[in-house]
């Protein structure tokens, strides 16, 4: 008996063979980005940090110097920057940090921060509790807002070979632009008397 493989011509199976490699290329982009993201999430690679609720309750001696920074993407009108540059909190307790952003343009000007941390190996002990970054930020003409970031540094960092060693955690935010979506509604100004 002769199989349906057999009986295709060299093209057809060559034909066939594409499209599998196509679709099979494709799916793979397709589900890329949600895996990184999961591995990152996972193994702290690319100084992707974790997410809580509240600290682990654990508050060490030791401390830890954390770094803000922050810019803006090419063309983003925006002005962006940490109102603190440098903050020295112990290893577990939990610390506040504030970002300004101001739109110095005529027109209502949306946005959405990125982030990572430096060094790498530390990125899966830096906790953020509440944070700003992926969220919809619109801001009026002239309109200035101050965004807080709360976090902590796990003390497991103590017990990594790899970043047991970390003095100093950098946590930056870059915004870039986002559609305004179409059902915002723009705020009425307030009415003087």
């Amino acid at each position: 008996m002769i199989t349906f493989w057999n009986r295709m011509t060299g093209i057809q199976k060559t034909t066939v063979q594409t499209v599998g490699v196509v679709l099979f290329m494709g799916a793979m982009g397709w589900a890329a980005v949600p895996l990184y993201d999961l591995f990152c999430r996972v193994t702290g690679y690319g100084g992707t940090t974790n997410t809580a609720t509240a600290s682990t309750g654990v508050v060490l001696d030791q401390t830890m110097r954390v770094r803000f920074d922050a810019s803006v993407a090419r063309n983003f009108p925006w002005q962006f920057k940490p109102v603190d540059r440098v903050a020295e909190i112990r290893i577990g307790e939990v610390g506040l940090a504030f970002y300004e952003a101001y739109n110095p343009t005529d027109k209502p000007i949306a946005g959405a921060a990125s982030y990572n941390v430096s060094p790498y190996e530390a990125g899966r002990y830096f906790t953020k509790i509440d944070c700003f970054c992926f969220e919809l930020q619109v801001l009026q003409p002239g309109e200035s807002v101050l965004m807080p970031v709360t976090y902590f540094v796990d003390p497991d960092i103590l017990d990594d070979r790899d970043a047991h060693g970390t003095h100093t955690i950098t946590l930056s935010y870059t915004f870039h632009a986002t559609d305004i979506p179409a059902d915002y509604v723009t705020p009425e100004p307030a009415m003087t008397n």
